[in-house]
Order: C-alpha cells, then sequence, then structure tokens
C-alpha cells in the first residue's frame, strides 16, 4: 500500500472521530498559547522596560538623608549640591528638601487630619532636567515664581486632590497658605517621590513654610563610563563629617528589579501552560487509543489486503502528530495575537521572540510524537484474523 494511501485512510479516520479529535487539538493549542503569550509578553515588558531606561537614561544616582548611628534621622549639609558639582565626572546635580511641617489641603473646609499622605518639597529649578521629569499642564516653577505661592504638583497629587490642569484659579492649601497649581507633572519613573508631592521654590518654602533649607534628597547624572566611580565618593564629599549616614541608590536598579520580579510570575505562568501542554498531549494520546479500539476492523481489513506492520504505525503515528501539529499551529497563531493586542493597547513594542515560536511547534511534535507512539504500535501488533473478528 503507497503512503498516499496511508495518509487518506488516516484523514478518513480523523473526519469520524471530528469532536474528539477538535477538542484534543484545542488541549494542545491552550497550552502553546499560554507559553507563546507568556513568553511574548514577558519580552514585550522587557523591551518597554529598555526603551524607557534608554530615554530616561541609567545614569541617574539618588542621594538622601539616613540614620545616625544612634538612630536619629540624618541631615545633608546645605553646601551638599554646591560639594557634588564639583566632582569632574558629574553633569548635573539638583535636589528637593522636604518641610515636613507643611501640609497639604484642597481647601481650608478638608479636616486636618485628612493630608492625602502628600508631601511638600522645596525643589531647584532645574530639577525637571536632571529627574527626566516632564509637564502634563501648565509650566515649572522659573527664578520669579519660585519666590511666591507658586506650586507644582506630582501626578498622584493631582488625582488625589481632584485636580484636572494647572491654572490661575486652581489653588490649594500649603502649610496654612494659599498656592497657586501652575504646572502639573507626569509620572516620573526615576524619582517616583515627586508624583505624590508637591514642588514648591527654594525662597518660598524658607520664608514661608518653615523649611531649614537642608536638602534631603540629591539628584546627580554623571558620565556613565564613569558612574560607578562616581558612586564611591558621593557620600564622603556629600557629607564629609559622617559619609556613613548618606544613602545612595540607583532609581534604574529598582525598575530592573521590577522586571524581574515580573520575568519570575512569568515563569511561574509558563509552567502553567507547561502543565496545560501536557494535559492536551494526555488527550491525544487517548484519542488515539480510543482510535485503535474503534478502528481495530479497519486496521484487520488493510493487514488483509498486504499493509504492513511499518504502515500502519506510520498513520496512526501520522494522525497523531497532525492533530498536534493543528493545535500547535493555532496556539502560536493565538499567542502571538494575544501578545500584539495587549502589546498595542499597552503601548509597548511588540516582542515575540522566534525561539519562542519554532520551540512551541517543536514542542507539539514531540508531545504528538510521544502520545501517538503506544497506539501506533499497539494497532501495528493485531493481527488480521483478530481485528476482522472484532464486531
Amino acid at each position: 500500500m503507497r503512503a498516499a494511501d496511508v495518509m487518506r485512510v488516516g484523514a478518513v479516520g480523523l473526519r469520524t472521530r471530528p469532536l474528539r479529535a477538535f477538542l484534543s487539538a484545542l488541549g494542545i493549542a491552550i497550552g502553546i498559547a499560554a507559553m507563546v503569550g507568556v513568553v511574548g509578553l514577558s519580552s514585550s515588558s522587557g523591551a518597554e522596560l529598555d526603551r524607557q531606561l534608554s530615554a530616561l537614561g541609567t545614569n541617574l544616582l539618588t542621594l538622601s538623608a539616613g540614620s545616625t548611628i544612634t538612630g536619629e534621622a540624618a541631615q545633608l549639609p546645605k553646601d551638599a549640591e554646591a560639594m557634588i558639582e564639583r566632582i569632574g565626572p558629574v553633569q548635573a546635580v539638583s535636589s528637593i528638601g522636604k518641610a515636613a511641617d507643611a501640609k497639604v489641603y484642597r481647601s481650608e473646609q478638608i479636616p486636618e487630619a485628612q493630608t492625602g499622605g502628600i508631601s511638600t518639597y522645596a525643589a531647584r529649578l532645574d530639577l525637571p532636567a536632571t529627574v527626566g521629569a516632564t509637564l502634563r499642564s501648565g509650566t515649572w516653577l522659573n527664578a520669579a515664581t519660585e519666590r511666591y505661592p507658586a506650586a507644582v504638583i506630582g501626578s498622584l497629587t493631582a488625582q488625589r486632590l481632584g485636580i484636572g490642569a494647572a491654572g490661575p484659579d486652581t489653588q490649594i492649601i500649603v502649610g496654612g497658605i494659599r498656592f497657586t497649581v501652575v504646572g502639573v507633572l507626569e509620572p516620573v519613573a526615576l524619582a517616583s517621590e515627586l508624583d505624590s508631592g508637591v514642588l514648591v521654590g527654594w525662597p518660598v518654602a524658607e520664608s514661608r513654610l518653615g523649611f531649614d533649607g537642608h536638602p534631603t534628597t540629591l539628584y546627580t547624572r554623571s558620565e556613565e563610563a564613569k558612574l560607578e566611580s562616581v558612586r564611591q565618593v558621593l557620600a564622603g564629599t556629600a557629607n564629609p563629617e559622617a559619609p556613613n549616614e548618606v544613602d545612595i541608590s540607583r532609581p534604574s536598579d529598582a525598575l530592573a528589579a521590577k522586571q524581574a520580579t515580573s520575568q519570575a510570575f512569568a515563569n511561574l505562568l509558563l509552567g502553567v501552560g507547561a502543565v496545560a501542554l501536557l494535559v492536551g498531549g494526555v488527550g491525544v494520546a487517548n484519542t488515539m487509543v480510543i482510535s485503535v479500539l474503534e478502528r481495530r476492523a479497519e486496521i484487520g481489513l488493510r493487514r488483509s489486503l498486504g499493509a504492513t506492520r511499518g504502515q500502519i504505525r506510520t498513520q496512526f503515528l501520522a494522525e497523531s502528530l497532525l492533530l498536534s501539529a493543528l493545535g500547535g499551529t493555532g496556539g502560536v497563531l493565538l499567542g502571538t495575537g494575544v501578545t500584539m493586542g495587549y502589546a498595542l493597547y499597552s503601548g509597548w513594542p511588540s516582542v515575540v521572540p522566534a525561539w519562542a515560536t519554532a520551540g512551541g511547534l517543536a514542542a507539539t511534535l514531540l508531545i504528538g510524537a510521544i502520545a501517538g507512539l503506544y497506539p501506533a504500535i499497539r494497532a501495528s501488533r493485531l493481527s488480521p484474523t483478530e481485528a476482522l473478528s472484532t464486531p
């Protein structure tokens, strides 16, 4: 019997069991779609992180006041910013200082205890350029407004206070004084503390809000190649008398850690997809075993007409591979579609690694071969007389 006849008879066998075959292929498809989707979404998220870091820069270091040996809150010197500017590879320095007693409210009618977790900071004029902040509405502080009751609010602050846009009629209460909101920031990826803050000029904070003039956080940008060298001398430069009281961090490391956490979760989902793929393989094996039992008469007839055991094995193994290939192809298309759709919705680059699709298809063929091997061998071992005697 020719190979074409073997495949044609196998295809007829598949058509006699459409529902069972469909469910088996569906199990394979769900497993592959889950695996491709998880890998694709994880890769797309990583590509978005790389894009963000490329746009924001990874050469930002943040210094903040830590704790003293006795556990009390430490202070950075007032001239810390000027000292850091003297470091050769440092390209930009800016700072904020927290005015702890300046509580923020939407109006005078808000109860005193309902501060909304909003902090007030004195800010330098070059802060946006240093941390990569952009404005959603209005303008940043300038040499004139930094001396008067004008404020720029973070994105979370705007949400909590119910402010949609900056304007001359938009005012808030800061430290018991009415401040006009002249700007609203977009979320700041590398300085998230600004999102829940109110930023006012350094002079007005000192003169009207009881600010002591000590910076609480400094932001520095340095040459990328010399970043680690700068990091080693920052604490001693900012606070020569107590460098151990200075905490230094790299905000981009926090974003990378967040991505690593997302990757760990993706690996968990990948395991779920593998389980679904295994279940699909069991479904294919079950379909093929039942197929052998249902088609014993057909097998006996073909053997009596001259079909060899090898041809019988080839037929059933081909059916198993065909079921798995159909499910795998559908799963790859579904997983790719989900990845592209979600990436488009989230504004991410759409990335589906070639190894994920190729590996998914290879996995389905391997599952199909394993699932169909035993039924194919069992079918080939049936003698013509035994098969034909089956009712």
